[in-house]
């Protein structure tokens, strides 16, 4: 190896002597794919995808190019930045939840109470709505009954009360669409709810920490689950994450294995409306950490879309941490 590099230095010493000071180049030096260091004030097309260095007059290296990236590592970069944007969208918004939360209600029983208002509201809309169909059941028997005699009688019905008849289904089934429609609103508004006096007890019950401290700890938590992240602070951790990611993909992917190296796991683009393409990216973190994240496609088609935009995927995306949270616990206690 020293040997090696005396000939680099004595091969630099030659090319500036040959130059001459008054015509001083910019000298190169890159190594290649089967590891031939190359030494030129030229550098040729073909090798410029090449880590290189820049040499000063007397050999040191004052700029350094970085070789070239490839396909998957452009990829890469590109699915990086869209999650680190998503990222900081969902903690952001979860931070401006929670500091509404915390300045809105005073504590846990307010929130309960707020709650009850709310559900004794839209009870009270559908107790309503339950009268007006009420009346119009009333009305369409009335005019059934109508009918029947009439028929009974051997007399045509008019169309008077044929329209009547049809008028009072209408209204019987209108009403009871908002009805169901208020009973949804109801089921949503009360999880919403119930996740958020969760979420208050969550933050406000701390021994240690401020609620508005704690806050943003926890949003950050919160975002990573959903967006499907995970975060090693070791090589050996890291590891065994990366073995279960392998393992997360196979499972729920539904396409063959597209790109496999060190940084970027990816699945083939979906081909099929039930498809489900999975990726998972390794970055640096600095300070000794890596991140995992979780990426999910579908193909690009309006069954597709809802496909993405479904529980399905949320469940898929939201379980990525545990399963490797678990895997890495397991890990340890073998």
């Amino acid at each position: 190896m020293q040997d090696r590099a005396f000939f680099i230095s004595l091969l630099f010493a030659a090319f500036c002597l040959a130059g001459g000071q008054a015509h001083a180049k910019k000298m190169y030096r890159w190594v290649d794919e089967n590891g031939k260091t190359f030494l030129s004030d030229q550098v040729p097309p073909e090798q410029v995808q090449h880590r290189r260095e820049e040499l000063s007059e007397k050999g040191r290296v004052v700029q350094i190019t970085e070789k070239a990236k490839t396909r998957e590592q452009i990829e890469l970069d590109r699915r990086l930045e869209a999650l680190k944007k998503q990222q900081e969208s969902l903690i952001a918004r979860q931070k401006a939840n929670d500091k509404v939360l915390l300045s809105t209600f005073r504590n846990l029983r307010d929130m309960q109470d707020t709650l009850k208002k709310k559900m004794h509201a839209i009870d009270g809309r559908i107790g309503f709505l339950r009268g007006n169909k009420h009346q119009a059941e009333v009305e369409l028997e009335n005019h059934l009954q109508r009918a029947a005699h009439l028929e009974r009688s051997g007399e045509k019905i008019p169309a008077p009360l044929t329209r009547d008849i049809d008028k009072a289904k209408a209204q019987v089934k209108a009403v009871q669409a908002e009805i169901d429609n208020q009973e949804t609103k109801k089921k949503q508004e009360k999880a919403v709810f119930e996740a958020d006096i969760e979420r208050y007890k969550f933050l406000t019950h701390s021994d240690t920490e401020a609620p508005q401290a704690l806050s943003g700890k926890t949003a950050e938590m919160k975002a990573a689950v959903e967006l499907g992240l995970y975060l090693c602070n070791s090589a050996s951790q890291c590891a065994k994450a990366w073995e279960s990611a392998h393992q997360f993909v196979r499972r729920f992917s539904t396409t063959p294995t597209d790109i496999d190296n060190d940084k970027l796991l990816m699945t083939a683009e979906p081909a099929a409306d039930s498809d489900l393409s999975l990726s998972v990216s390794k970055v640096d973190m600095g300070n000794h950490q890596q991140q995992l994240f979780l990426d999910i496609r579908c193909r690009q088609s309006s069954l597709g879309r809802e496909l993405c935009a479904g529980d399905k995927v949320r469940d898929i995306r939201t379980s990525f941490r545990t399963y490797i949270e678990n895997a890495v616990t397991d890990a340890k206690a073998d």
